[in-house]
């Protein structure tokens, strides 16, 4: 009798704990966002250049099925999202070779972020990725306010690492610049 009184308490806490999270997560317009950072031991421009290689996402990305780069500042992607397939468009809103890139959907699910680069000695580079999205349903917002997004966005960052830290270069770049677009995430 004790051990379903005592599991019923946690669950009536742990729902009230998520429910909590849930209405203080997010902006006005229900936008979620997430950070983390990685240290990548190779040089900068070979972390930029790797990173550019959009199509290669689905190596390091377990959600994400398919990049396509449909030229030079449109993207294509396909992705499971708390167990659904998802499409969207987006667009590198800016591009500045060996530090930042941002982007914005133009379709599917609001999302946008940025990712900056920055040397932090010979043969060694900070990724910062930052991204806004909005979780569309009960299942997303739950996960969500679990941490499973911020917790996907490390284990991509830990897989880019180990994936460029192996093969030491990158295979390819794109060294365009895009000048900063209204409604650019300024970080």
């Amino acid at each position: 009798m004790l051990g379903r009184i005592a599991t019923v308490a946690a669950l009536a806490v742990g729902g009230a704990m998520l429910s909590k999270k849930m209405k203080n997560r997010g902006n006005a317009q229900g936008m979620s966002s997430v950070a983390d950072t990685i240290e990548v031991d190779v040089p900068v421009s070979t972390a930029y250049n790797q990173w550019t290689q959009f199509e290669e996402f689905p190596k390091f990305m377990h959600s994400v099925q398919e990049v396509r780069q449909l030229d030079d500042t449109h993207l294509h992607w396909k992705a499971t999202v708390a167990g659904k397939q998802k499409e969207w468009d987006a667009e590198i809103t800016h591009q500045v070779p060996d530090r930042r890139i941002a982007w914005r959907s133009t379709s599917g699910t609001p999302n946008g972020g940025s990712v900056t680069f920055e040397p932090i000695g010979e043969g060694r580079t900070r990724i910062r990725l930052e991204m806004q999205y909005t979780p569309e349903d009960f299942l997303e917002q739950a996960g969500d306010a679990m941490g499973a997004v911020k917790m996907e966005l490390h284990q991509n960052l830990t897989r880019f690492k180990e994936m460029l830290e192996q093969r030491g270069h990158e295979t390819g770049a794109w060294r365009g610049s895009v000048p900063p677009k209204p409604g650019a995430i300024a970080h």
